[in-house]
């Protein structure tokens, strides 16, 4: 399935290919748009002219700064995102090879497949993924990447809901991105007059 969260089809091609893309795209996902966010990963694989966890991570943190503010800018928040991309770069090289991917396929301890709920137990020890990121990440890589983690629905909760608009994990084509923008609205105004 091909992803369809920037409108610009070398990021969205980018989020297809590179497991490292799609984490930090997700990662990028606050306070700025989807769109923006999800097209943060190819503004850097055009200026760094790679896109690699350990290049990400060890690359001088000012000058990272710098990459990350050049316009477009990478995130409304340059500084602090552009830290935040290094200190997840560097778990990546650190904990999982350089793999991203391995977040959620590596085996665990005994040699199994990791369960929906350690793939989220996973993905919440990374910075900027709380609980919520962290489930509708899961049901990401679930309903549109193929992840076969048993019990991965359950875990993500309602965002691993089948038919269900609540996140970037459900937007498939322009239909249900309307869908879940005008679901996001709803839910704002009904807390609002909570």
């Amino acid at each position: 399935m091909n992803m369809y969260l920037t409108g610009d089809a070398a990021s969205d091609a980018l989020l297809d290919s590179s497991p490292l893309a799609l984490l930090l795209g997700m990662q990028l996902d606050q306070q700025v748009t989807m769109e923006t966010a999800f097209a943060g990963p190819e503004k850097l694989r055009q200026r760094l002219g790679t896109l690699d966890a350990a290049t990400i991570a060890h690359y001088d943190p000012e000058a990272f700064v710098e990459i990350c503010r050049q316009t477009p800018a990478v995130h409304r928040f340059p500084g602090s995102m552009a830290a935040r991309m290094q200190e997840l770069c560097g778990i990546i090289e650190r904990d999982w090879g350089g793999d991203a991917e391995a977040i959620w396929t590596a085996p665990t301890a005994d040699g199994s497949a990791p369960s929906g709920a350690e793939v989220l137990k996973r993905l919440k020890q990374l910075p900027g993924f709380g609980d919520q990121k962290a489930r509708i990440f899961l049901a990401l890589l679930g309903k549109q990447r193929g992840l076969q983690a048993a019990g991965w629905r359950e875990a993500a909760g309602p965002y691993g809901e089948e038919g269900s608009c609540h996140s970037v994990a459900d937007i498939t084509d322009a239909e249900t991105l309307a869908r879940v923008r005008e679901a996001k609205k709803a839910a704002k105004a009904a807390a609002k007059k909570a």
